[in-house]
């Protein structure tokens, strides 16, 4: 990480609408600050939004259809990640280029987009000013947070001006945890070395992208939530919840996803397929014995169910299998990817048949090959969440310069 080059950050970047917090103030977001502004910050501008089926207002109306009706919105393209801006497509899904029936605006695809390709779609779009708006949950390997890295890379190399507009990280802005990505394993579900779970908001993350990764910053303007602590939950808001992805269907899901998305680097179901994905954790063979293990642990904030379900798709789609259901009492208390780390050191002692997926995927999702390698050592959950806690430490110190709320 270069802390050199925050001289140029600040040239690039400008904090528009801070955040002031006054006592009982109520949660605004960056979006609900910017209309009630009347959209000054784009006025005359050829505007696109980077955006999905999250980017709603408290009225649950989406965002594209509010500025579509309000001339000095100056919306004139939409760009659609992963499952695309309606949300129609399953994981690792786009929706592709359309023409949005409700708007008739243009919709351009960006999902596995990045650089040179992804700066012609913005150039071809005829925007001047790209925004993003896009709900976050906290994790490394949610892709959402690398759309938001890989279009500052490309509105910079296209010449436009990139605007974030701020929502909380669902599962508190609390200290990050969790190992740090190792470059040599960079994908799209990890860019940038960050922490596993990395405890920021994404206009924070817009500022650390911009003074840390891009080789030039682009010019950035965030628009800042009021009413928002480091440590409030989500249903703290008072905002609706609306999944950020098809897998993500509650805060409940947030709160464990940093830790047991693991699990899609194994042969164990994390879920998918069930009213409860990565709550839920089972393969054909598991039984009582692997929550057992897991409670014997008391790890803090959770204890674990023995569960039977059968995933309507995905790993073991219509079986049976056995597992656990992770049953979180105190949140505060509870650490995610300790607790995911904890269930695979166990489910690996209780089961014979546990094996790491083929391609290993857990490397890419951990961010270096040292949580595998560990746990088939024999290692401990203490002894391989102890081994990332220096480059943790270091990382923990250059994110606190890009924090933005108390």
């Amino acid at each position: 990480m270069h802390l050199s080059r925050r001289n140029l950050l600040a040239s690039a970047t400008m904090a528009t609408l801070p955040a002031v917090r006054r006592h009982g103030e109520p949660l605004c977001t960056g979006f609900e600050r910017l209309a009630s502004d009347g959209y000054s910050l784009l006025k005359g501008r050829r505007v696109g939004i980077v955006t999905n089926p999250t980017g709603v207002t408290r009225d649950v109306r989406h965002i594209v259809d509010v500025m579509h009706q309000d001339t000095r919105a100056g919306l004139t393209a939409v760009f659609g990640p992963e499952h695309g801006f309606r949300g129609t497509a399953q994981a690792g899904g786009s929706e592709g280029r359309s023409t949005d029936p409700a708007t008739g605006l243009p919709v351009y695809d960006t999902y596995l987009k990045s650089g040179r390709p992804l700066a012609d779609i913005f150039s071809a779009s005829g925007v001047d000013t790209v925004v993003f708006d896009i709900q976050d949950v906290g994790a490394r390997f949610y892709t959402y947070i690398w759309t938001l890295y890989d279009c500052m890379e490309a509105a910079q190399l296209a010449g436009k001006r990139f605007v974030v507009l701020d929502r909380p990280n669902p599962v508190t802005g609390g200290e990050a945890q969790g190992p740090v990505l190792h470059k040599e394993f960079a994908t799209f579900v990890g860019r940038q070395p960050i922490a596993q779970a990395h405890g920021m908001t994404v206009a924070e993350l817009a500022r650390l992208f911009n003074g840390e990764f891009l080789s030039k910053p682009v010019p950035l303007e965030t628009v800042l939530m009021t009413g928002w602590k480091r440590d409030q939950f989500y249903d703290a808001a008072g905002l609706p919840w609306v999944p950020p992805s098809p897998n993500m269907p509650t805060q409940d899901t947030a709160l464990v996803y940093s830790g047991t998305c693991m699990f899609e680097g194994t042969n164990v179901s994390e879920g998918r397929g069930t009213t409860r994905p990565f709550e839920l954790l089972g393969a054909e063979g598991l039984d009582g014995r692997w929550a057992a293990a897991a409670n014997e642990l008391a790890l803090p904030g959770v204890r674990f169910r023995e569960a039977y379900f059968a995933p309507t798709f995905s790993k073991f789609a219509g079986r049976t299998v056995g597992g656990v259901q992770i049953h979180v009492h105190d949140r505060a208390a509870y650490d995610p990817v300790r607790t995911g780390i904890a269930l695979l050191v166990t489910v690996r002692k209780v089961w014979h048949g546990f094996a790491w997926r083929s391609d290993n995927w857990i490397d890419k999702l951990t961010g270096s090959a040292r949580v595998r390698t560990m746990i088939d050592a024999g290692a401990g959950a203490d002894e391989v969440t102890g081994a990332w806690q220096e480059e943790l430490t270091a990382f923990r110190r250059v994110r606190k310069e890009y924090l933005l709320y108390t």
